[in-house]
């Protein structure tokens, strides 16, 4: 996936704002509720003063108001219309000077305030606009804005790699669909432009090349039906699905002159029964399929650890890299090369721990991969363990 440039986030950027049905705007709003709030303070201030203060001044001059010391006249105190000459038009020029105030004072504020939401506002338009490597990056000290831009941060690089990944895997699926449907064309091209060609063999590489390709969708389908988290969960006894899976692979396991063997604990987990067959016989199989040519060894062993139920699967086998098996889990992986084709009717398609790995994280568990230093692999399956009695079997 391509990371968009500066030029392409300015191009994605809208040319003019959202339209918004009429009305004021969020900042308007906020500056007249600032502007309000400092007008009624000052308002209060003043009511304060006439209350407290302007009723005690007598409303007339009288003989209490001034005393005589012989020639000198002493004022002891002015009367209320005389105060109220004065107070009045101080007050009013007050009150304009704090209606101003607050309005530019809360127009700024407002904008400061805003300015985060408007950030917010404009990552997540461009990533409406398909521009999902946009990161926020608020800096400043940790408040609700600066969460709020973190935890979206954190959805669009979980977004840009969920479709990433999506992307990788359609790609992935419609080369892998196209490689049998070529060889069928190329079959049935042959049978028509070669009447004297054994009709019986190409029916043959016909059916095989179709088995294939059905194989591949319905593990398709299986890969997207196990990501949903909304699926029908219960107790799930693993050493009996475990027995299940083992007795159904037993002939391949002997075919290949392999041992194959099923051991541990009764151990209940909390999941799908369907989708955690799959999974076990999944692991089972690639134990078996990948493997040493003759003598080798499957283990299955089931159990319970720190509230969990386990199952692990460990297998013989040639040494893997420790950077190679992260990617096992991807679908279309195989070992170190991407699937092909092949003779082989148990080599599956590459899904099959993409598959697991899916399944897992469907039922909230955790999924291990462990190469061995002689060779092999050891895959460990965590499974929220179910209410109930768990005992050895």
């Amino acid at each position: 996936m391509r990371v968009p440039s500066l030029e392409d986030e300015s191009r994605l950027r809208p040319e003019r704002p959202v339209d918004r049905r009429p009305g004021l705007s969020t900042r308007l709003k906020l500056t007249l509720s600032y502007a309000g709030f400092v007008v009624l303070a000052g308002t209060l201030m003043l009511a304060v003063f006439w209350v407290f203060v302007l009723r005690w001044v007598p409303s007339r001059n009288d003989p209490d108001d001034y005393k005589e010391v012989g020639a000198v006249l002493i004022i002891t105190g002015p009367s209320r219309p005389v105060l109220l000459r004065g107070f009045i038009p101080a007050a009013g020029i007050a009150l304009g000077f704090l209606v101003v105030f607050g309005l530019v004072g809360g127009w700024f504020l407002a904008g400061r305030m805003l300015a985060p939401l408007t950030r917010i506002a404009d990552a997540a338009r461009m990533a409406a606009n398909g521009s999902l490597s946009h990161r926020i990056r608020m800096q400043g000290r940790a408040d609700e804005f600066h969460a709020l831009a973190d935890v979206f941060d954190t959805m669009l690089e979980q977004l840009e790699s969920h479709v990433g990944e999506q992307r990788r895997f359609a790609a992935n699926a419609s080369h892998e669909l196209r490689t049998p449907l070529a060889i069928s064309k190329t079959l049935l091209d042959v049978a028509r432009n070669d009447p004297t060609r054994d009709v019986g063999e190409i029916i043959e590489r016909l059916h095989a090349v179709n088995a294939r390709a059905i194989e591949l969708t319905e593990a398709l389908l299986l890969l997207s039906r196990s990501d949903r988290t909304n699926i029908d969960r219960g107790p799930v006894d693993l050493s009996l699905i475990a027995e299940e899976a083992a007795e159904t692979l037993l002939p391949l396991a002997e075919k290949r002159r392999l041992t194959l063997e099923v051991t541990g604990d009764r151990a209940l987990a909390l999941g799908s029964a369907a989708l955690v067959a799959r999974m076990t016989t999944n692991l089972v199989q690639n134990a078996i399929v990948h493997n040493l040519p003759a003598g080798g060894t499957v283990t299955v062993r089931t159990g319970l650890r720190d509230g969990s139920a386990l199952l692990s699967v460990e297998n013989t086998g040639r040494p893997l890299s420790p950077d190679l098996v992260p990617t096992l889990t991807e679908p279309f992986r195989r070992g170190a090369e991407r699937t092909r084709a092949g003779t082989d009717d148990h080599a599956g398609v590459g899904l099959g721990l993409a598959i697991v790995h899916s399944i897992v994280r469907a039922h909230d568990g955790t999924l291990d991969l462990t190469p061995l230093p002689t060779g092999g692999l050891i895959v460990t399956v965590a499974l929220p363990a179910a209410a109930g009695r768990q005992g050895t079997s």
